[in-house]
């Protein structure tokens, strides 16, 4: 047997150079307590449409911080490019359902078991500004707000205080007749 010399390895650092560099981490921002009363559970910010090239890392980073195991995914499909019926993430085959009768803005994850979670979809290529704002906003309390609200709420300063007095969907209801409506100009029932 030959000895061999070790001299000619090159230095960790330039070994480390050639090592391909991961993607940038998910864009994920999960709501601290996940309850059924917000219409959203938190926000995704995918870097692209192609559903079979993002999907892995999402439900990667999702079974991760949930410490669950993501069974299927529910998205929009005219919302997303390559859309397959099954997706290889975590070492297993995740089945993946696309809908037309579902918001367009929100991708659901099942897991194995507990309640689904729901995420608001940041469009890719959002400006960070907007971005941050939705993520602050979906991470809150999202009760009686539509994933579209979050949305056009976003472009606004994220407190509170700075939101419109509609944003909690009361001029709407009482335009539909809910309470506080007004009865005078209200139509006669047959």
């Amino acid at each position: 047997m030959t000895a061999t010399l070790l001299s000619h390895i090159k230095p960790l650092s330039v070994i480390a150079q050639a090592v391909p560099v991961a993607e940038s981490p998910v864009r994920l921002r999960l709501g601290r307590v996940l309850d059924r009363r917000g219409t959203v559970d938190g926000a995704w910010w995918p870097r692209s449409r192609d559903a079979a090239a993002e999907l892995p890392g999402l439900i990667a980073a999702v079974d991760q911080r949930l410490g669950w195991t993501t069974l299927r995914v529910g998205v929009y499909l005219d919302a997303w490019d390559h859309i397959p019926r099954r997706i290889h993430a975590r070492g297993r085959q995740i089945r993946v359902g696309w809908f037309r009768s579902t918001d367009p803005h929100v991708i659901t994850l099942i897991p194995a078991a507990g309640e689904p979670i729901v995420l608001l979809v940041i469009e890719p290529g959002t400006a960070s500004g907007p971005a941050e704002a939705t993520f602050t906003l979906a991470a809150q309390d999202t009760t009686g707000l539509r994933p579209a609200d979050i949305l056009a709420l976003a472009h606004l300063p994220a407190s509170p205080a700075a939101r419109p007095a509609e944003a909690d969907n009361s001029a709407r209801w009482e335009n539909d007749g809910g309470p506080g409506a007004d009865r005078a100009g209200a139509r006669p029932r047959d």
